[in-house]
């Protein structure tokens, strides 16, 4: 790997760690407003990259240019939660995250609609890691979605579920970890990612 490569994957991770950091942030900030302080008191409820990163999944996959990258995931005690019911709050909790990923994704696109008309203000560069910005935390949000534990759909789906179905969701749960690897290694293996499909698709809808 050349200095040019390094220099262009670096440049790639910023996004990708502000995503990242900006995601576990908003699961401690929802869990210290519905009354549980533990990723508090822990120094997680930070916007600094550096107390949220894994050393691998945040630091040295992404750098190496493999397409997976996770942060710590934030500490959470639900036996603390306070005004809610707890599978309520985990609900809450969990959907913080891809919520978080959301709303950057809303953001950055709004913006590339604005500078769109006035190119030279961000540069090409500038611009192509506005949009990277963009299909980062779209993919953020549609990959935490995905029912499957421990992912942070399997978190909604657990608060939503009606207790008729939990026999059932209980023991699809314990499946998670294979599902979860088979998810991560099949687009790896085919190189083909829905997720990066879906979100050029989404792009071609809305011509610039």
């Amino acid at each position: 790997m050349d200095g040019d490569d390094f220099l262009q994957r670096f440049m790639l991770f910023i996004p990708v760690l502000l995503s990242l950091t900006v995601h576990e942030w908003a699961h401690a900030f929802a869990a210290y407003k519905l009354g549980d302080d533990t990723a508090k008191l822990l120094g997680r409820l930070s916007l600094n990259p550096l107390v949220h990163m894994d050393p691998i999944g945040t630091f040295l996959l992404p750098l190496m240019g493999v397409p997976f990258g996770w942060a710590k995931p934030v500490p959470f005690n639900p036996l603390r939660l306070k005004g809610v019911s707890m599978r309520t709050g985990i609900l809450i909790v969990a959907a913080a995250g891809p919520i978080s990923n959301a709303v950057i994704a809303i953001a950055s696109f709004a913006a590339l609609k604005v500078f769109l008309s006035q190119p030279d203000v961000l540069g090409e560069g500038g611009m192509f890691l506005l949009m990277f910005l963009f299909q980062v935390n779209v993919a953020l949000c549609l990959f935490n979605l995905i029912p499957i534990p421990p992912l942070d759909g399997s978190k909604i789906v657990d608060g939503l579920i009606p207790d008729v179905a939990r026999p059932a969701w209980e023991k699809f749960c314990q499946l998670g970890p294979i599902l979860l690897m088979g998810l991560i290694l099949a687009p790896l293996l085919l190189h083909f990612s829905p997720i990066s499909w879906a979100i050029q698709h989404f792009i071609e809808l809305f011509p610039w």
